[in-house]
């Protein structure tokens, strides 16, 4: 990884004592981010001061907790929540049914052909019975489905082979089966490219056509993987306010700002222009002016990261890109983008 001692501009009143970053936003929302065991190791004292939400990367994900039919491995995902009950954290849970990181048994049938509609809503159901329960009282929300929508152009719904082994009431009832394996628990509906008109309406749509048949969610997952260019104020305005007309909580779950344009694919820069530096910093603070303005309704905000030297944005398209998406660089030092989001 290449590492980058970025200038860091600090008022001279924190010199000192640097803020934490959790305590600005205590009359809005919680602050939360991403993480494994490996970064708990390596970031825990920045994530312990800085972070009150939690939300495992991947260690709550269906083929990380039951690799094999009946076999279930919570080694890694109890160790976060126990991070997490150490500082008294908040714990979201990420994630029950994707069409990604599912392992292969789920679909499949004992004689080598796919499993009947029935097999595959009974192991969802034994699925998300056994985790929703085993957390039940210490996770407090749930991204139950996530990514279902079709990017493309025609069917609203991603075919996945939840969708071709169960039909399109999968959706509703892996809701359902979380709901009863944890009442109190609030249940999120998760996607990405939110801010985008065309997936807006989609995400609209099918959260819409849920509440019309009764399921019981409880919020809509915004990704936020945005970057210090796109989508534009407007547009992200325009997505929470529509999200929010459905009368759901809606959190920023797995939010990044990094340097490059979604088809900029350069891999030479070495470290952030001056003017990337500021652009990153300007776009921080306007962002977060606006879920400052939406707090009845945003009421959690969750990076996809704690600082700089781990993100998923990282080595692609090449093991020597980085793109400083974070409001912490490489050394965990507060970055200017920081400083924006918290001096108000």
């Amino acid at each position: 990884m290449n590492i980058n001692k970025e200038p860091v501009q600090q008022p001279a009143e924190c010199l000192n004592e640097i803020p934490s970053l959790h305590n600005a936003f205590a009359g809005y929302f919680p602050i939360g981010t991403a993480v494994n065991p490996d970064v708990l190791q390596s970031t825990g004292s920045l994530i312990a001061r800085h972070y009150n939400s939690l939300t495992c990367e991947n260690h709550m994900k269906p083929e990380e907790l039951q690799p094999e039919e009946g076999i279930f491995t919570f080694d890694k995902a109890d160790s976060i929540l126990a991070f997490a009950k150490r500082h008294g954290m908040r714990m979201r849970g990420h994630t029950l049914v994707w069409h990604n990181q599912t392992p292969d048994w789920v679909f499949q049938g004992r004689d080598g052909n796919p499993a009947s509609r029935e097999q595959v809503l009974a192991r969802m159901k034994t699925h998300i019975d056994t985790v929703v329960c085993r957390y039940r009282g210490d996770v407090y929300c749930w991204d139950v489905v996530n990514e279902a929508i079709n990017d493309k152009e025609g069917e609203l719904l991603r075919r996945s082979r939840w969708l071709e082994s169960v039909g399109e009431d999968y959706i509703q009832k892996a809701f359902e089966f979380a709901h009863e394996a944890d009442p109190n628990a609030l249940l999120f509906y998760n996607d990405y490219h939110e801010s985008e008109p065309v997936k807006r309406e989609r995400m609209y749509t099918l959260v819409k056509s849920l509440l019309d048949r009764g399921a019981p969610i409880h919020g809509i997952g915004l990704q936020a993987h945005w970057n210090i260019y796109d989508p534009s104020l407007d547009l992200i305005k325009e997505a929470i306010e529509r999200f929010a007309s459905l009368g759901l909580q809606l959190h920023i779950t797995e939010m990044d700002l990094p340097m490059f344009k979604e088809d900029d694919k350069r891999r030479d820069l070495t470290a952030p222009s001056k003017e990337m530096v500021e652009q990153q910093r300007l776009r921080y603070e306007q962002i977060f002016d606006l879920f400052r303005s939406y707090k009845d309704v945003i009421t959690n905000v969750t990076f996809w990261g704690a600082a700089d030297d781990y993100t998923w944005l990282d080595y692609f398209p090449g093991k020597e890109r980085t793109t400083w998406p974070m409001l912490f660089n490489h050394q965990h030092e507060p970055k200017p983008c920081f400083w924006s989001v918290i001096n108000k």
